[in-house]
C-alpha cells in the first residue's frame, strides 16, 4: 500500500527551513530525522530541554528477546526509571509521554503488568494521566492453561495541566451519522459532531504479522497507525517526537509522515538499517503501509477459510 498522504508531504515539510538536513546519526535542530545508531541515553541528553512535543515509545518488556538483556526486576524498573527521568526532561511543558506496553510473563505462565510497574516512576516525576489506552488486536499466540492475549496498554501522561490535544485530528466516523434530537432547543438538528466521533480509549488496530504492510525482520513490531493517532492528537507539524527505543522506526515513520520531525536511538545493528531504510521511504512518500482508518478485514460467509469440510474433521 502507497502513501495516502504523499501529495501532502512537500506542503507539510515546508514547516523547516531550507538548510534542514534529512537524516542524521547526531541529533540537531536542523535534522528532519535523527537516527541514532546507540545508547538512547546518548540520544536523549543531546536533545535540549524542553524541545520534544511528543515521547512515545514501546520498551523492552525483560522478556529475554535477541535485541534486550533479561534482567532482575529491580534493575529493569531502575533502568526505565533513568530513561523515563531523561524524557521528562526533553519534554516540553505543554507535551506527552506514550509509554505502550503488555506483560512480562514468567517461565510458569504467571504475568505481571508492566505498566502497573511503572506508574509510580511517572507518578514520582510529576506527569499526570491521562489515558490508559487498551491496544486490542485479533492475533496472537494460542494458549491453553490461561486465556490467549490481545491486548496490551499505552499510558498516555502529560507533563502539566497545560497541554496539546487535536481531538479533531482524529475522529473516527460515528456509529449513527444520521441520529438526530428528539428534545430541547436542538430538536431535530444531527447530534454528532459533523467531523466523528472520539475514538474512545479502546482502539482496534491489526498487530503486525506476517501478511501486514509493514513486516520486517522484528519480532514485536507495532503498527504505524497505533502511533498516528498519537502524533496527530498530540503534536502540531513541525515538532519534535521522539522515540528512545526506536525499534525499525515505526513511531518515527508516523512522524515523518505528517510533516513532524522525529528522533530516535536503536543500538540493534540490523533495525537501525531496516529504519533507515523505512524513514526515507517515508519521507519520498513511497512507504508502504497499513494506511490509518482501513477497515478490519472480515470473512464473508462463504470464503473458504470460514467453512469446516466434515471429512477432514475424521482425519
Amino acid at each position: 500500500m502507497n502513501n495516502p498522504h504523499a501529495n501532502e508531504l512537500p506542503l507539510s515539510l515546508l514547516n523547516f527551513s531550507t538548510d534542514c538536513t534529512l537524516l542524521d546519526e547526531e541529533y540537531s535542530a536542523k535534522s528532519i530525522i535523527t537516527l541514532h545508531p546507540g545508547d538512547r541515553i546518548h540520544l536523549l541528553r543531546t536533545i535540549p530541554t524542553g524541545e520534544a512535543r511528543l515521547v512515545v515509545t514501546s520498551p523492552p518488556y525483560n522478556i529475554g528477546k535477541k535485541y534486550e538483556r533479561r534482567l532482575h526486576l529491580k534493575d529493569y524498573l531502575s533502568e526505565q526509571r533513568f530513561t523515563i527521568e531523561e524524557c521528562h526532561r526533553v519534554l516540553a511543558d505543554d507535551g506527552s509521554i506514550c509509554w505502550q506496553v503488555g506483560n512480562y510473563v514468567t517461565k510458569n505462565g504467571e504475568i505481571f503488568p508492566i505498566d502497573v510497574w511503572l506508574y509510580p516512576i511517572f507518578k514520582e516525576l510529576g506527569f499526570k494521566l491521562r489515558n490508559r489506552i487498551i491496544w486490542r488486536f485479533g492475533h496472537g499466540m494460542h494458549l491453553s492453561k490461561r486465556f490467549s492475549p490481545r491486548y496490551e496498554t499505552i499510558m498516555w501522561f502529560t507533563k502539566s495541566d497545560n497541554y496539546v490535544f487535536n481531538l479533531d485530528a482524529v475522529r473516527i466516523p460515528q456509529k449513527y451519522p444520521g441520529k438526530r434530537h428528539y428534545r430541547g432547543p436542538r430538536k431535530g438538528r444531527y447530534s454528532g459532531n459533523p467531523l466523528g466521533k472520539n475514538p474512545e480509549d479502546v482502539w482496534e488496530i491489526p498487530n503486525v504479522k506476517s501478511a501486514h504492510p509493514e513486516k520486517t525482520i522484528h519480532p514485536c513490531q507495532f503498527p504505524i497507525e497505533l502511533i498516528e493517532r498519537l502524533v496527530l492528537s498530540m503534536t502540531s507539524g513541525g515538532d519534535l517526537v521522539v522515540d528512545p527505543y526506536a525499534g525499525v522506526g515505526s513511531a518515527l515513520c508516523a512522524a515523518i509522515l505528517h510533516g513532524r520531525r522525529a528522533a530516535g536511538a536503536e543500538n540493534y545493528a540490523e533495525y537501525v538499517h531496516i529504519a533507515r531504510e523505512r524513514l526515507i521511504a517515508a519521507y519520498e512518500g513511497r512507504l508502504r503501509y497499513r494506511p490509518m482508518g482501513t477497515p478490519i478485514y472480515t470473512p464473508k460467509p462463504g470464503d473458504r477459510l470460514t467453512r469446516r469440510l466434515p471429512e477432514l474433521d475424521l482425519m
